[in-house]
């Protein structure tokens, strides 16, 4: 199945006339991962026959004429929990994991006739830029074998090698836009709240939220909606009713106001990566909106608040993996401190300690008011910043990385420089907006992602901003042939 020319209305079509079955489709699906992963190394565990055996029931029932993911294979990220399918967040400390429930999420996708074809790559537990921190492999962009896919759902690359036509991801910090925008395909991040978070394994509790990342716009809305929505064990998701995500794709932008702040394209950007949101801008312009300069002077504060709050709230969540009930236990181990500190100290990696020791260090007596409480300042500051501009706009854009994809290894020595790489995407997070990254050209070969910001629960705004954009350009058409 050639998934680069092929969109989910498509194979829909294909399966809903009964030219092709869900069987002969996953088939298609895992022939072309065996044939493409050995170079992306995007998937961690292939679910070759639970996705034959979801396959065979879908196609017994029927297809689904009115669900569009009926009888389609995506890949789940690797922190999402699926039952009887290993998931061990990229880290030793899970190497054994085989959870015996699915997330909501996945339950979800089930029902409507999705099948879970495997498992993609991530940095361990979420924690990193570049994909670069797995326990297991480090996964190749699409475009560029010798450079990083992003983190931390760098399994993504997955769809933009065309292994798959969707796949799920996390996004904590930019997790699923920064990798979306590094292999040029479309990451979508919903409101925090809007999608249940019950099954993924939680790094930070108040910033993580499941989206989607699909090669194009209306992809991304359809997954969406079948993942979003109320979960009664999920208590902070929202208990408001689900639009058709669809519904505005296609209309006309003209009239939107749209804001572009000053500060996504100062000290820090790519000149060339800023030219091509400059560019995007004026295609918005042409397609009947305005664009207008603004401003949002606390986004400078954004990555010291993040890693202060992210790892902080990571240093109590990951105090469950103990050695205990499950996952990794160090051998030869003489008494109960003997497992803890082992455990930890073998099943974790560095970047995961690191984080664990800055979050316990600002959670500590003498030091919360000094770092943890000034963190949730800032973040208020910030949701202010955002809160003033939806007041007169519909939508802000901005470019979703400073730079294109890196060099494997260039960054991974320095990790002060790596956090960096999220400034733009981060500060989104913290005030829990929706927001989306969209192909919008190249620099050097490599894809550059346009970010589009929309109010609480508008995702549907950002929806038909993005598509509109999207008609208007061929990347699409452009395949990425790694190197």
């Amino acid at each position: 199945m050639d998934y680069f020319k092929t969109s989910l209305d498509q194979l829909h079509e294909q399966l809903r006339t009964g030219k092709l079955t869900s069987q002969q489709l996953v088939d298609e699906t895992l022939a072309g991962i065996d044939k493409i992963d050995p170079d992306v190394a995007a998937f961690l565990a292939i679910n070759a026959d639970g996705a034959k055996k979801q396959a065979a029931a879908v196609d017994a029932a029927g297809i689904d004429a009115d669900q569009p993911l009926s009888g389609v294979p995506i890949a789940i990220k690797d922190n999402i929990v699926t039952k009887g399918v290993a998931t061990t967040a990229a880290s030793k400390i899970l190497a054994n994991f085989n959870p015996i429930y699915n997330a909501t999420v996945v339950e979800k996708l089930a029902a409507a006739g999705a099948i879970n074809v495997g498992k993609t790559n991530l940095d361990e537990f979420a924690m990193g830029s570049s994909t670069e921190n797995s326990a297991f492999k480090t996964t190749k962009n699409a475009w560029d074998y010798t450079r990083v896919p992003g983190g931390y759902s760098g399994g993504s690359a997955a769809v933009a090698a065309g292994e798959v036509v969707a796949a799920l991801g996390s996004d904590t910090g930019g997790s699923i836009r920064q990798p979306a925008a590094f292999n040029g395909i479309v990451g979508f991040k919903p409101t925090y709240g809007r999608v249940s978070r019950w099954g993924l394994i939680a790094f930070s509790s108040s910033l993580d939220q499941i989206g989607t990342l699909t090669r194009n716009v209306k992809d991304a809305a359809q997954v969406l909606n079948v993942i979003a929505g109320h979960d009664e064990r999920d208590s902070t998701t929202a208990d408001t009713p689900v639009p058709d995500y669809t519904e505005k794709i296609g209309q006309a932008i003209k009239g939107m106001k749209i804001a572009l702040p000053k500060e996504y394209l100062g000290k820090g950007v790519d000149p060339a990566v800023a030219d091509k949101i400059k560019a995007a801008a004026k295609q918005l312009e042409d397609l009947g909106a305005t664009v207008t300069e603004v401003s949002l002077p606390h986004t400078q504060y954004a990555v010291p608040a993040y890693y202060i709050i992210a790892s902080s709230e990571a240093s109590s969540n990951l105090q469950r993996f103990d050695g205990i009930r499950y996952g990794f236990r160090a051998k030869d181990v003489h008494n109960i401190e003997d497992v803890y500190v082992r455990s930890r100290s073998e099943g974790f990696g560095p970047e995961v300690k690191r984080r664990i020791m800055l979050g316990t260090f600002s959670l500590s007596a003498g030091f919360y008011d000094a770092y943890f409480k000034k963190a949730g300042q800032v973040r208020t500051l910030i949701t202010r910043d955002f809160e003033k501009v939806f007041n007169d706009y519909d939508l802000i854009i901005g470019p979703t990385t400073p730079t294109v994809a890196f060099k494997i290894g260039e960054k991974v020595t320095d990790p002060v420089t790596m956090y960096m790489n999220d400034i733009l995407t981060i500060p989104i997070n913290l005030a829990g907006l929706p927001a989306a990254s969209v192909p919008a050209g190249f620099v050097d070969g490599m894809p550059v992602g346009l970010q589009l910001i929309g109010k609480p629960f508008a995702e549907s705004t950002i929806f038909q901003v993005a598509a509109a954009f999207e008609a208007q350009n061929d990347y699409l058409a452009q395949i990425p042939g790694g190197k």
